[in-house]
This record gives C-alpha cells, sequence and structure tokens, in this order.
C-alpha cells in the first residue's frame, strides 16, 4: 500500500504546480484593480492542501523505492517548504486574516519567492526523475566535460569474429553494457539504492541492500533482478527504461559464473564464441556495394527503358541500380552497349531467358560493382567466365538451366563471390558442396520435401 501511495506522487505533484501559476497569474492580472484577492486566497488554500499530499506521497515513495536521502533531500525539503508558504501567501492575501510576521511583506516579493520555490522544487524532482544531466543530454560530449560535467560514455560492443577473444572482459565487453542498460539510474548524480555502477570499485561496493555481486550468477542481486518478469516492482532496468537483451544477460551471467573478473581478456577468463557472435558486425549481403556512386542520369534511364528494359533504383538510400531483360527475351549481345551510359550505378543484373552468348563475360568486366548476375536458362556453356573473377563486388550467380558444362573449382578464383546456383546445367550434381572453407555455397537444386503423414490423406 505505501508503495502504491507512494507512486501517485508524479501525479499530485502537477496540482500544487497548477494552483501556483494560476495564483501568480491572477495576482499579476488583477495587479491595478485588487477585485480578487478571495478568489486568489482560494486558490493559494488548495495549492497548499495538495502540496501537502505531495509531500507525503513524495516521501512514501522515496521510502519505498530505495532513494538515498541525499538524492532527494533537496527536492523534499523545498517541497516541504513550498507547502507552508502556500498556506502564508493565503493568509497574506486573505481580507482580515494577515499575520503579524506578514504585513510588512511585499506581495511582489513573497509572489517572486513562489515562483522561485516551485521552479526550484519542480527542478529537483526533474534531476531525480531523469537525471540532473537530462536536459545537457543531447549536447556533444566535449561541450559537457568542457562545463565540468562528467563524461560516462555509451557505446555498443565492438566485436568482431576477429578480435573477440583478445577484448578486455570488463572494459570492453561487461562496462559497455552496464553504462548504456544501468548507469542511467546508477550514477553519481543519480543514485538510486545508494549503487553506483559506472566503475569497478563502486560495483564491488555495492548499495544500501548490501553487494550486487556473487560467486554465481544466480546468487547476484544484479543479474536476478534482470530476469525477473518486467512487471515485477524489483525488475531492473525499471519498465520504461532501455532493456537489456537477451544476449547482454547472457553474457553478463557468464562473467559472474567465471568469477566476475574485471581484468583480463575474454579467452583468459575462459568465455565461449557463441556468447559473442550475435555482437558480430553483420556480413549480411544487401543487394549492393557498401560504397556511394553518383546518380544516374535521368535521359540515360530513359533511353534504356524505351528497349523494353526495367530500370529500377534498388532503394531510395542509395543511387545503385537494378536491370532486368525479363520482357525483353531477344536481348542479345550487340544490346549490350545500350547499358554502359550506367554502368557505374548497375548492382544487379537480370538476363535470365535472354539471347546471350559466352561473349557477354567480357562485356560484364566493365561493370565495377555488379553484385547479382541472373543468366539462368540461357543458351551460355561458361566459357570465359573466369573473366568476372576481378569483380571486386560480385556475390552472387545464377546459371539454372543454362549449358554451364565448366568445372565447379574454377569459381575459387573469385574475390567475393558466395553464391552460385546451378540447378539443371551440365555439372555433375555429386560436385563438392562449398569451396573456400565453405565460403562460397553451390547450389546444384533438386531439392525434395520429406514426406509426411498428412501425404497419404486421399480429398
Amino acid at each position: 500500500m505505501q508503495q502504491l501511495l507512494g507512486r501517485l506522487h508524479p501525479l499530485i505533484v502537477h496540482l500544487p504546480i497548477g494552483f501556483l501559476i494560476l495564483a501568480l497569474l491572477l495576482q499579476w492580472y488583477d495587479r491595478k484593480a485588487n477585485e480578487w484577492p478571495k478568489v486568489i486566497a482560494i486558490v493559494y488554500f488548495w495549492a497548499g492542501i495538495t502540496a501537502v499530499l505531495a509531500c507525503i506521497t513524495g516521501y512514501l515513495q522515496y521510502q519505498g523505492e530505495g532513494y538515498s536521502y541525499d538524492s532527494v533531500k533537496w527536492h523534499l525539503w523545498s517541497g516541504i517548504i513550498t507547502a507552508v508558504f502556500c498556506f502564508a501567501m493565503h493568509l497574506k492575501i486573505t481580507p482580515k486574516k494577515t499575520v503579524s510576521f506578514l504585513v510588512k511583506a511585499p506581495i511582489s516579493i513573497l509572489s517572486v519567492i513562489v515562483f522561485v520555490l516551485i521552479s526550484f522544487t519542480g527542478h529537483q524532482g526533474g534531476n531525480i526523475t531523469h537525471g540532473e544531466e537530462y536536459l545537457i543530454e543531447p549536447l556533444p560530449n566535449s561541450v559537457k566535460s568542457l562545463w565540468g560535467f562528467e563524461i560516462i560514455e555509451e557505446k555498443e560492443l565492438a566485436l568482431t569474429e576477429e578480435n573477440w577473444g583478445e577484448a578486455l572482459v570488463y572494459e570492453e565487453v561487461i562496462q559497455p553494457i552496464l553504462n548504456s542498460k544501468c548507469v542511467s539510474c546508477h550514477n553519481p548524480k543519480k543514485d538510486k539504492g545508494a549503487l553506483l555502477l559506472h566503475s569497478k570499485e563502486d560495483i564491488l561496493k555495492g548499495g544500501e541492500s548490501g553487494a550486487v555481486l556473487a560467486s554465481h550468477s544466480e546468487e547476484s542481486d544484479l543479474y536476478t533482478r534482470m530476469v525477473l518478469p518486467m512487471e515485477d516492482d524489483d525488475h531492473m532496468p525499471p519498465e520504461g527504461k532501455k532493456q537489456p537483451s537477451k544476449e547482454e544477460i547472457k553474457l553478463i551471467a557468464a562473467w559472474m559464473d567465471a568469477g566476475h573478473p574485471f581484468e583480463g581478456t575474454v579467452k583468459e577468463i575462459g568465455l565461449k564464441k557463441d556468447l559473442f557472435t550475435s555482437f558480430f558486425p553483420s556480413t549480411s549481403y544487401k543487394g549492393h556495394p557498401e560504397l556511394e556512386v553518383p546518380e544516374a542520369s535521368q535521359d540515360s534511364i530513359k533511353s534504356i527503358e524505351k528497349y523494353g528494359i526495367y530500370v529500377d533504383p534498388i532503394s531510395e538510400s542509395t543511387h545503385f541500380l537494378s536491370v532486368s531483360c525479363i520482357n525483353k527475351p531477344d536481348f542479345m549481345d550487340d544490346d549490350f552497349d545500350k547499358l554502359i551510359p550506367v554502368r557505374e550505378q548497375i548492382a544487379q543484373l537480370d538476363l535470365g531467358g535472354t539471347q546471350v552468348t559466352d561473349a557477354i563475360f567480357e562485356k560484364l568486366t566493365q561493370f565495377p560493382n555488379l553484385s547479382t548476375l541472373k543468366l539462368d536458362n540461357t543458351g551460355l556453356t561458361g566459357n570465359g567466365i573466369d573473366a568476372l573473377k576481378n569483380l571486386e563486388h560480385l556475390h552472387t550467380i545464377n546459371l539454372s538451366g543454362s549449358l554451364f558444362d565448366q568445372p565447379v573449382n574454377l569459381f575459387s578464383s573469385f574475390k567475393r563471390l558466395e553464391n552460385v546456383y546451378l540447378f539443371k546445367t551440365k555439372v555433375d550434381k555429386k560436385g563438392p558442396k562449398s569451396l573456400k572453407d565453405g565460403q562460397l555455397i553451390l547450389d546444384y537444386g533438386g531439392y525434395e520435401l520429406p514426406p509426411i503423414p498428412s501425404d497419404s490423406i486421399i480429398y
């Protein structure tokens, strides 16, 4: 019940703020006529009542949510003073009720004090909720550092297939997770539960509830709170805050089970590679090279399209083009020159079902950014296809349904080739399924689905 009432504080606290702002606006509007002192006095009275309720619920929230006294003291006491001052203003303005020590106090000075009090109290409350650096958080780190603010850098894990084992287990793995998911509530400016998580010393020190690390993850408060259901009041980070991913939680658990070391590399600690693979940079093919090219001339595109060749942008984020002859089956080698004006922008080229011959391979070397090449259902035998091995970005070749009969080992010399489709070609299906240690996949097709019981049902 105490915690429930405490959580009403963010709702109730806006009532005295609204009453006080209304009272100040009425005072300013009535400053010459002085016709509304009773109304203004009533507004101050209700400001005082709601301010008392805000103080009570705020105190209950402080007790029930684990805030340290140092983090709430200014907000707490300025809130109490504001409540007292509301009743003082009520007595000052109410006719025939002014108390002696308020008689000589100018109403303008008292009004300024009211404004300062609600501003200061509200600011302190905002600091508790969002942190003292909430307003300056969007500023560059260089500016914040110049103003004397401590910089706690948030960064994602930067691990690769090559360097994961040499990463420092705390500085480069655990600390980035804590900084991005936990430190916003547990830092020198906002130490919820008297717990700081921005440094090794403070993590080991723990908070007002004791140590947060143990010899095993299941005994560690830092881990067990992360895996509680989101609706649980003890779940951390609290609902509404950025949550750690399942992979990050597994990493933290593995680190704790290894004795939560703060020194050494991942391999020295003995953590397994499969804990880190999800953090490796994505190498998935995006359909075009990862570089910028100038935009193709619209006149060049239109001159190609008038021959029945489709030219489409791959996406709005790039100038690379996809060119298809799906509706021009009579496309021949001599028509190739029509594509030269946009050769730099072509990343995907579909010549499937056309009349091209093996002479096309030499011509295709003029397309420096070619990534996907479809030559399916053509009369190509593949003689001369090794001319494409120097294309830096060639990722996929589809030769299905063609007369291709070359030895598949020739694809090993292609720089970035990852997939070759050879379904219904003259190549032996019993050939190698991959080359270059599995980095190049040869797909012979002809897949058959295993029978299932429902296949025998006659409808």
